[in-house]
């Protein structure tokens, strides 16, 4: 079976060579880039770039462990582009507990180590709520197992006995 590979245009140069045309690049959007300002800020990044790795990361492990409407909805609040992060995750197979998920996002950060890693979770997650409201946050707590509201910026209530 003979398999195609789409071709970049090509773009004539004067004297007749022809040089691939430039990849495109997306659109920065604004909303986007206020969202990884806010988490700068939140997480006092020393760069915008360091910023938006760990918000890229950080949306990608939470893209998994939301399902269903939750997903939908979270999608549908966020910039475009954390949107894109976030739906474009498989959904994991089993609940990560808070601890094991920060974990997680450890392992996807060159040298992060438990705590740093909690520090980006947090950074990211404490941002979401006046982003995406608060009626969402608690439907997604609900979907997670205990200890996640924390990483939202939330006490941890527990029904008392």
């Amino acid at each position: 079976m003979t398999t195609l590979t789409p071709q970049k245009p090509a773009i004539p140069q004067p004297g007749g060579d022809v040089t691939p045309a430039p990849e495109p690049r997306p659109a920065q959007d604004p909303a986007w880039r206020e969202l990884v300002d806010v988490v700068r800020e939140a997480g006092q990044y020393p760069t915008r770039s360091e910023a938006e790795s760990v918000t890229r990361v950080v949306l990608s492990a939470l893209g998994g462990h939301v399902v269903g409407d939750e997903r939908v909805d979270l999608a549908r609040a966020l910039p475009e582009e954390a949107a894109r992060v976030v739906a474009s995750q498989i959904p994991a197979t089993r609940p990560l507990t808070a601890a094991e998920f920060v974990d997680s996002v450890a392992a996807r950060i060159e040298g992060a180590t438990p705590a740093t890693a909690r520090w980006d979770v947090s950074s990211v997650l404490s941002v979401l709520p006046p982003l995406v409201g608060d009626e969402l946050v608690t439907r997604i707590l609900n979907q997670l197992p205990p200890g996640y509201a924390l990483l939202f910026g939330r006490a941890e209530l527990t029904p008392a006995a």
